[in-house]
């Protein structure tokens, strides 16, 4: 992998930083970046791949034992005489709950394929709607949570609702720049239809694993355990659910990937350089070679990213304590650390390169930052976006659950609702996930050759150079300031000696 363009550094001077991506625009050359999608590949990452299949057997085979026990019969199976000591209730059916299971999918799906459809006519209202709502319908709920006397869901909902608040404040001046981030990735991946059907094959995936894995849930739920027991059970399905959600959101990450990053760098979709079936190729190689890799960085991407955002907004924010400063900033620097080795950005690098996620998350991060357009990317708030979107439907499929579940079931509703929120979050964010696959393409492209950006978009190009060299003057501000703060104590201490 080549890079062609001049090193940004966060302490250049102005003039040199002013000019930097321009010149690399200028002295880009795309073929010089290395393999793309196609030839043969090596497998990676092959222990996780075997993890990951070894746990869907284990939980697959869990949650239709859980599911078949209560269905049209009480202790089909005779399980109860393991867990007498945890009875407290009375049993119900598997089919009392399953079918509200399946209203859950069924509103969830729906919320995902009009995301889908809207995504290019009203993709900016969209995005707004879903950064301003999410912290009213938060604040909502923990009103409606503390009326039905659920205290710890009204004090996590209100948490929730807070912390989103104070987030929004400390990013509400990046926003327009995210933004025309994320409307530049839809008009880029609306243009590829086959993306959109990708999306919605592997939505029907996931649709097929949720009839299982609800069948099993709504065995959890209906069984004559203690609550205990079974909201023990149904967190311990529910982090296997994120993982396979994960799985499913970053293998279509990676196959869009592979598509984009074809299109930008063959100048577009009918180039006469482009290669025979490339959505066919990439997706062969996301199920096949990078499959295990793809499943080790779905377990702690996600987390680490999240974490990531919620100390970067803060640490803006903080002002002059100190103190508080430091203790920030030693959080901020531990996750850094980790976001080099674990980043959503090594997805591209997984699609075009083949590597293994670690190799790809580091080769990603210090492309970045040997370009400094980790400047750009830390300004850029298009990942928290699209997370709010995706959060505010599954809020909205977890509150129809309650609703349908409070009807007939009304000791088991908010059992219903919390584990239908992460369904509906794993099958709209299945929708989520073409846009930021798009974003992080462009990203890494930008670093790669910014040529391919300018050729693909000049008018683009051009804001994304100026908001660059906005944040690098920033960051050099920043740091003239924080070294001649640190010249003041010598001063005095010398004038004190004289």
């Amino acid at each position: 992998m080549n890079h062609t363009q001049t090193p940004f550094s966060s302490s250049d001077d102005d003039a040199g930083t002013m000019t930097t991506a321009q010149q690399s625009a200028g002295s880009g050359n795309s073929t010089s970046l290395g393999p793309t999608v196609g030839g043969s590949r090596h497998w990676r990452d092959v222990f996780w791949l075997g993890i990951f299949l070894l746990h869907l057997v284990v939980v697959g085979l869990a949650l239709g034992v859980l599911g078949l026990n209560r269905f049209r019969k009480k202790d089909r199976l005779n399980i109860d005489q393991y867990t007498e000591r945890f009875l407290e209730n009375q049993a119900g059916l598997t089919e009392d709950y399953w079918p509200l299971y399946a209203i859950a999918g069924a509103i969830s799906t729906v919320i995902g394929w009009i995301w889908l459809l809207l995504l290019g006519s009203h993709s900016n209202q969209m995005m707004k709607v879903s950064v301003h709502l999410l912290t009213t319908y938060l604040a909502v709920l923990s009103v409606l949570c503390f009326w039905g006397k659920f205290f710890f869901w009204g004090v996590a909902f209100a948490i929730g609702s807070g912390l989103q608040f104070l987030y929004i404040i400390s990013v509400i001046d990046r926003l327009p720049f995210t933004m025309l981030v994320l409307q530049r990735s839809v008009k880029l991946v609306w243009k590829l239809p086959e993306v959109m059907r990708v999306a919605c094959a592997f939505m029907l995936v996931m649709l097929i694993w949720l009839a299982l894995w609800s069948f099993g849930a709504a065995g959890v739920v209906a069984s004559s355990m203690g609550d205990s027991g079974r909201w023990w059970l149904l967190v311990v399905f529910s982090v296997s659910l994120f993982w396979t959600g994960a799985v499913l959101c970053n293998t279509v990450h990676v196959i869009v990937s592979g598509m984009v990053f074809l299109v930008l760098i063959h100048g577009g979709r009918e180039a006469a350089t482009m290669p025979r079936n490339p959505l066919l190729q990439s997706l062969r190689y996301a199920i096949t070679t990078s499959f295990g890799s793809i499943c080790y960085g779905s377990l702690f991407t996600a987390a680490i990213r999240t974490l990531r955002w919620e100390i970067r907004g803060f640490r803006s924010k903080i002002g002059n304590n100190e103190c508080l400063l430091c203790c920030v900033d030693f959080l901020f620097h531990l996750v850094e650390t980790l976001v080099r080795f674990f980043n959503k950005y090594a997805y591209v690098q997984i699609a075009v390169y083949g590597k293994s996620f670690n190799h790809s998350a580091r080769d990603a991060w210090e492309l970045f930052q040997s370009t400094g357009v980790e400047a750009l990317i830390g300004y850029d708030c298009s990942g928290a976006v699209l997370l709010m979107g995706t959060l505010l439907g599954g809020l909205i499929t977890g509150t129809c659950a309650v609703i349908f579940t409070r009807i007939k079931h009304p000791d088991r509703e908010m059992m219903m609702g919390s584990t239908a929120i992460l369904m509906g979050m794993v099958l709209v964010g299945l929708a989520m996930v073409v846009v930021e696959s798009a974003v992080t393409s462009i990203y890494i492209c930008y670093a790669e050759d910014p040529l391919l950006i300018h050729r693909w978009d000049p008018e683009f190009f051009n804001q994304m150079s100026e908001t660059l060299h906005q944040r690098l003057q920033h960051r050099s501000s920043r740091v003239r300031e924080g070294l001649s703060q640190n010249r003041i104590p010598d001063h005095i201490q010398e004038t004190v000696t004289v």
